[in-house]
């Protein structure tokens, strides 16, 4: 009987190669890492604990009740009011996983690679340009491990178009549609409701208010690099906004609502990439098209994921259970958060600790992912100048 690896992509005529694998199968050691989780809110969705290396061995968040929600879900009773707090009494720690507001990762990561600490980080991995030259430093002197919990990766649409690129059925992809669309809701709530998480308990505003749209692009980029590897070189953008508080009156001084970008990657191709924040539609997806044909993950019901060859009728995808994957542990496989990915992000963080290796998403990775969003708002308040994109690593 064939094995799960052998698996035929039948509904779209779709043959792989019997060795196609999400990731390197989880090591075989008895070897324990130590890890703390920094951040009770998105923080308490992980699995880290289920993985048969690796123990939690300390929880921390600013509220009471998000310290909590980490107590209860990593079944740790060892609490810390603080990142800094934490760094300072625990000397027995081999990792941290950062779950703290975006703008913070930078501060957050340097803080803990300084102490001698592997990063696991939340997206997006900086800020700024300036955060991600550092970051790319510190990586270089440290040597640690760090990587960036990017979900894109891990969804079956994108698994499935990395196997069919590196297996060469998908060709040469010339052209992708990357968009993550996240609606902000009515727009006088989002003034009035205070309890929402545009705003800290004491009513101030938290750190989402007003947030620049491609300042988050990495729910749409990883559907590039997590399948071609390619890199982003320039970027054109456009932006569009109204009046509103949330645009008129934040940090950023960003005044769009959405943000639409033009890249080119080192192969010469293009990617069209959106990142929308008012908008009547929502999720993570993406379209690849190819010289040999176009894949095209599920839109909000509207079509299944299809895949569509030369010549053919479009076809629907059926996913193999990559839940089954050797590098999942088997007590971690189980549905979990955005499409099934943080059973694999939290294993794949834990076996390359063990494996001494770079992650799926590591450092260079993701500054792949992140900085040519910050350059592409910053063309998008030039009305679309091409700008060329960095690259640190």
């Amino acid at each position: 009987m064939p094995s799960r690896r052998d698996f035929l992509y039948a509904s779209a005529g779709l043959a792989l190669q019997a060795n196609a694998q999400v990731g390197r199968p989880a090591p075989a050691t008895d070897r324990k890492l130590r890890l703390a989780v920094i951040g009770g809110g998105f923080g308490a969705q992980f699995s880290f604990h289920e993985h048969p290396n690796c123990v939690v061995a300390a929880v921390s968040d600013l509220r009471a009740e998000r310290r909590r929600a980490l107590r209860d879900q990593y079944r740790c009773d060892n609490m810390y009011d603080s990142l800094e707090q934490l760094l300072d009494k625990e000397k027995r720690l081999d990792a941290v996983a950062l779950f703290t507001p975006a703008t913070l990762h930078h501060k957050h990561v340097s803080l803990s690679m300084n102490r001698g600490l592997n990063v696991y980080c939340a997206v997006p991995a900086c800020h700024t340009l300036e955060e991600a030259e550092s970051l790319a430093a510190l990586k270089k002197r440290t040597g640690l491990g760090y990587m960036l919990g990017e979900t894109s990766y891990f969804r079956p649409g994108c698994i499935y178009a990395r196997q069919l690129f590196q297996s060469g059925v998908l060709g040469e992809v010339y052209y992708s549609e990357l968009a993550y669309y996240h609606d902000r809701g009515d727009l006088q709530r989002l003034v009035d409701d205070k309890k929402s998480r545009f705003y800290e308990p004491g009513g101030s505003r938290s750190w989402r208010w007003g947030f620049p749209p491609l300042g988050y692009p990495t729910h749409s980029l990883g559907f590039l690099t997590g399948v071609t590897g390619e890199r982003i070189t320039s970027v054109s953008a456009l932006g569009w906004g109204s009046h509103h508080p949330f645009l008129h009156d934040n940090v950023y001084k960003n005044p769009f609502w959405n943000e639409s970008a033009l890249m080119e990657t080192d192969k010469g191709h293009m990617a069209r990439c959106n990142v929308f924040w008012l908008v009547g539609e929502d999720g993570e997806r993406a379209q690849w098209y190819s010289d040999k044909g176009t894949l095209y993950m599920a839109n909000s019901g509207l079509h299944p994921d299809l895949y569509h060859a030369r010549e053919k009728k479009p076809q629907p995808v059926k996913y193999p259970d990559y839940l089954q994957d050797p590098m999942i542990p088997p007590a971690m496989r189980h549905p979990s958060g955005h499409g099934g990915s943080h059973v694999f992000l939290s294993a794949e963080f834990i076996n390359s600790l063990l494996e001494n290796r770079e992650p799926m998403v590591g450092m260079k990775e993701g500054l792949a992912i992140t900085v040519p969003g910050l350059v592409g708002h910053e063309s998008a308040l030039k009305r679309g100048e091409r700008l060329r994109v960095p690259e640190f690593l």
